[in-house]
């Protein structure tokens, strides 16, 4: 029993707890919106709500309706590896996002480095010509290159915090459209728009114009009819090597400390203001990573015209870093969840009559909580210390049998 109270102490227990919390709180939020709104429309039913629930828990492994109408489930390995493809790029933005919340820093500007590294990646797989390079060397170049540019992308909003002091917040979010407003120029009248298809003039090529795809590795065979990849795989050796330099090196250390108190840092040693630049070089390039990863698969376009909004994977780093509490090896789990509740909503949509935008509030409530998790802690916390403290202050049992008497306080100032 001892172990086990120790155990409900630590902080990681807490804020395992917290996140939990969380995600639970969320589903029931999106159940009770789907319970409302089959029960009050003329169109729906309760028992259209009960299909909705189910999906929203069990869209994973739906495989449709049967003749009579009835839901089924079974192992879905086509929803499986979509699942997947989709969680590499939120992988990737979690990794973003969670690395620079260990130093100390709030990488909002993950949206705009996703897109230079869009950028940058499609201009190289689709630019350097296949029949002279190699498909393999091209896509090794393209990524690398996409990784760079986002770093460079990131570590303006670093520079700008370390040597002017200018919140991070801010220059991100004017690094992100300006990024838009670069990547829409570049694109804008290059040959990379997609001319051949007239109806798809706004958009880039997909990479296997150029003979360029992200390998298998026999994953189409393990998730057929999917647009799974080895991306996946990419992705979570990534958050592994982070794990690692994080908790596991000098430089982890030295990044981490900065981000505790970098004055503090400073006086013993370590240089904070390379090591804020770095964190965010380090940030921007893990999220332009994941828009290299999405866009070298080769199965999705590139919508050019990019102005108008940011791309919205750059933003859900943020819950997936929440949820898993800034730890690189639960950013892989809880990437995945957010991916799963992109599928259920696609479900949802396909297999109901609901809107698959009930996930997104289902997200947006798990956003909002896991943003208070602190708080959600300090209740756990607060609560077992009130019962601490109450069977503290119980008087024990005498041996005899009999409570002992409650002490009297003396009466005036003898004594002192």
């Amino acid at each position: 029993m001892k172990n086990r109270t120790s155990l409900l102490k630590k902080d990681a227990t807490q804020a395992i707890l917290a996140s939990v919390l969380s995600i639970i709180i969320g589903l029931v939020v999106g159940c009770v919106i789907i319970l409302v709104v089959g029960c009050t429309s003329d169109n729906l039913s309760l028992s259209s709500a009960m299909d909705g629930i189910r999906l929203i828990f069990g869209g994973l492994f739906s495989t449709g309706r049967d003749a009579s109408g009835a839901l089924t489930f079974g192992f879905n390995p086509t929803n499986i590896g979509n699942m997947l493809f989709r969680a590499t790029p939120l992988i990737m933005t979690g990794l973003s996002v969670a690395v620079a919340f260990k130093t100390g820093l709030f990488n909002i500007g993950a949206p705009g480095q996703y897109l230079m590294g869009t950028m940058v990646t499609l201009m190289l797989a689709l630019g350097i010509p296949s029949e002279s390079v190699p498909a393999g060397l091209i896509w090794v170049i393209a990524f690398v290159g996409g990784c760079l540019a986002g770093a460079v992308w990131g570590a303006i909003p670093g520079l700008l915090k370390a040597f002017l002091n200018i919140n991070e917040v801010l220059a991100c979010i004017m690094t992100n459209w300006l990024a838009a407003n670069v990547v829409t120029w570049a694109f804008d009248g290059s040959s990379f728009r997609n001319l051949v298809e007239n109806n798809k003039a706004g958009y880039i090529y997909k990479t296997t114009f150029n003979g360029v795809e992200t390998p298998k590795l026999g994953l189409d065979h393990l998730f057929p009819n999917s647009q799974v990849n080895m991306g996946i795989l990419v992705a979570i050796a990534i958050a592994i090597l982070m794990y690692v330099i994080m908790n596991k090196t000098t430089l982890g250390y030295q990044l981490k400390a900065c981000g505790a108190n970098r004055h503090a840092a400073r006086y013993a040693g370590i240089q904070d203001k390379r090591n804020i630049v770095l964190s965010m070089a380090i940030a921007g390039a893990l999220a332009a990573g994941g828009a290299s990863l999405y866009y070298l698969s080769g199965n999705t376009e590139f919508f050019w015209s990019t102005y108008q909004s940011l791309p919205a994977t750059g933003f859900n780093g943020i819950p997936v870093a929440l949820l898993a509490v800034n730890n690189p090896v639960a950013v892989i789990f809880t990437g995945c969840f957010m991916s799963m509740l992109d599928i259920s909503g696609l479900q949802l949509t396909n297999l109901t009559a609901y809107n698959e935008y009930i996930t997104d509030v289902i997200i947006a409530t798990i956003v909002y909580l896991s943003a208070f998790s602190l708080v959600i802690r300090m209740f756990i916390s607060g609560r077992r210390k009130r019962k601490g403290k109450v069977a503290a202050a119980a008087p024990a049992p005498d041996p005899g049998g009999e409570t002992p008497p409650a002490p009297v306080a003396e009466k005036g100032g003898e004594g002192a």
